[in-house]
């Protein structure tokens, strides 16, 4: 493919307007720059890059809901008019959308992994909008590019689902993280509200079998929170990088019915929120992807809504770190 991401239209970028002048009445249409990420210049102040996957490729391959192509677009116009709480000097760019055509999921997953390390050289923290839960994978190849192979990178997943299936026949939105697993002995994985009926025992001996750390979704309540972040915390220590995705599909379905695999059970947006705020706020922490939001099974965008108020949570922490 070797193609460099297709930019937005700026109509996805509008919202309400306050004030024209008083950036403490700014929203996210007001701040936002919208850029080409080959002229792209390397950011003097701290920046976000924001740049979309639009695949479902992965998805479609596990036998998935297909919808989440679209997401991308729908959380940018969810975000922009959001107010925008960023302390001056703190910037934000809109680099546009990779692509899968054709069904040529591992291409295009290497040309976000291209794009994702295009964005660290420009001393930019990128901010991926999934797509199918297979945008990891092309996250990091980006976030290994950049940090090398000698590094030790923590990668900490908020999930219903393991992703440990075998990748035998064909990878999908089901297979990365033991893609990664088997292939890199630098990176280890946190996977925090793991459903009890949604993996199979297989998939629990196989994460058992690759030192997989996880929380089963019942044990993460408000009165278990400080310490489960505590554990986070430690395990971020234990690494010299660490990356951030989070997989919509753990939310409970009452919150969150516009997902690829919405389950009755899973975790209140506030346990999430809470998750990503320690998590986007350590200065190790590199960078953040959100996956399977499905604007087409979405019920009055609430999902999407969600989605963005989460995107904003990590972009907030991630500026600030």
């Amino acid at each position: 493919m070797n193609s460099l991401p297709m930019n937005v239209s700026a109509d996805l970028w509008t919202g309400r307007t306050d004030h024209t002048e008083r950036r403490s009445s700014f929203r996210y249409h007001q701040i936002v720059e919208i850029t080409d990420l080959d002229t792209l210049q390397a950011a003097k102040d701290r920046t976000v890059a924001i740049i979309g996957f639009e695949c479902e490729e992965g998805v479609r391959r596990n036998q998935g809901r297909l919808g989440a192509a679209k997401a991308p677009n729908a959380i940018r116009q969810a975000l922009a008019s959001l107010p925008w709480k960023v302390e001056e000097g703190k910037r934000i760019v809109d680099v546009g959308n990779v692509a899968c055509p054709n069904e040529e999921l591992e291409a295009a997953q290497e040309e976000l992994g291209n794009a994702v390390s295009a964005i660290f050289s420009k001393a930019m923290t990128p901010i991926i909008l999934g797509g199918g839960h297979e945008t990891l994978y092309g996250h990091y190849v980006g976030v290994r590019k950049y940090i090398g192979k000698e590094a030790s990178l923590g990668i900490i997943n908020i999930d219903a689902h393991f992703d440990l299936r075998s990748y035998e026949v064909q990878p999908s939105s089901g297979t990365m993280f033991r893609q990664i697993l088997e292939h890199d002995k630098n990176s280890s994985y946190y996977v925090l509200g793991i459903q009890r009926f949604g993996n199979t025992q297989e998939l629990f001996d196989k994460a058992d079998e690759l030192g997989v750390r996880y929380v089963y979704e019942e044990e993460m309540t408000d009165a278990r929170m400080d310490e489960i972040c505590l554990s986070v915390s430690e395990f971020i220590e234990k690494h010299d990088h660490v990356m951030l995705t989070l997989c919509t599909d753990v939310l409970n379905a009452a919150f969150a019915p516009g997902v690829s695999a919405p389950s009755p059970f899973g975790l209140t947006p506030m346990v999430v929120r809470t998750l990503i705020r320690t998590v986007a706020a350590h200065k190790k922490t590199l960078s953040f992807d959100i996956c399977e939001v499905n604007p087409v099974l979405d019920e009055n965008g609430r999902t999407v809504k969600l989605g963005a108020y989460l995107t904003n949570e990590a972009i907030m922490g991630l500026l600030e770190n």
